[in-house]
């Protein structure tokens, strides 16, 4: 065998180890690619079917079974947290004009949940206030006594809702027990459940009411609806 033959054949197995050795790049680039698509769809899946993403303030929802203080489906994939208080005049406007759209158009349907907490910031009357509205939640009545108290609230200013008041709108709200109502309201067994409320309202930084938090996201004021439907609209994935 002469030397050139022997060169030819060196020459023509490497020839063939280089064409075998990208064969076998280009097939594991198909196969990572496979993989890397096959991964990122699982991603993205997992992504779609996970607990909607929280604004800034976190998920402030609790969720309490049979929570005579909120409305709406426990599991609604949006809740919004409500910090009012009684003797507030927005916090009344937002009850009358835009509560009732909220509660019909995403409450009703499972969309929303409501869920309140007291703030009360305009002295004693409304700490006041803030018991009886639970005397009221006590006896299942607490948005029939809230929405009394707001629907005779003033235009400007802040409501006088001494006892004598506070217990003529839970007659209005018809509550059955109304001499409960007024124990419960004069007593301070709910004190520590309204300054808890109060307390995560101040660690929030909430300088007013109402102040509200749609899935983490904060509005402050009772702002026009197109606001919150916006806001829930997003958080809903709608």
């Amino acid at each position: 065998m002469t030397s050139t033959s022997r060169s030819t054949r060196r020459r023509d197995a490497w020839l063939l180890g280089i064409a075998v050795l990208v064969a076998a790049v280009l097939v594991g680039v198909l196969v990572a690619g496979t993989r890397g698509n096959d991964q990122l769809e699982s991603a993205q899946s997992v992504r779609s079917n996970a607990a909607p993403e929280t604004g800034p303030l976190g998920d402030l929802a609790r969720r309490t079974p049979s929570d005579p203080m909120a409305l709406g489906a426990i599991d609604a994939p949006v809740v919004m947290v409500a910090f009012s208080d009684f003797r507030c005049p927005f916090c009344a406007q937002f009850s009358l004009e835009t509560e009732p759209q909220l509660v019909d158009r995403y409450v009703e349907d499972g969309t929303l949940r409501i869920e309140w907490r007291d703030l009360p910031i305009f002295g004693k009357q409304s700490f006041d206030a803030a018991r009886a509205g639970r005397a009221a939640a006590a006896q299942e009545k607490f948005w029939e006594f809230t929405h009394a108290v707001y629907a005779d609230a003033p235009a400007t200013g802040h409501a006088d809702l001494t006892i004598t008041a506070l217990e003529s709108f839970a007659q209005q709200a018809g509550i059955p027990d109304l001499a409960r109502f007024t124990a419960d309201a004069t007593g301070t067994e709910f004190d520590v459940a309204i300054n808890a409320d109060s307390d995560e309202a101040r660690s929030l930084g909430i300088p007013a009411t109402p102040a509200f938090s749609v899935n983490g996201d904060p509005v402050l004021g009772a702002q026009p609806l197109s606001e919150f439907v916006d806001l829930i609209d997003t958080a809903a994935g709608a």
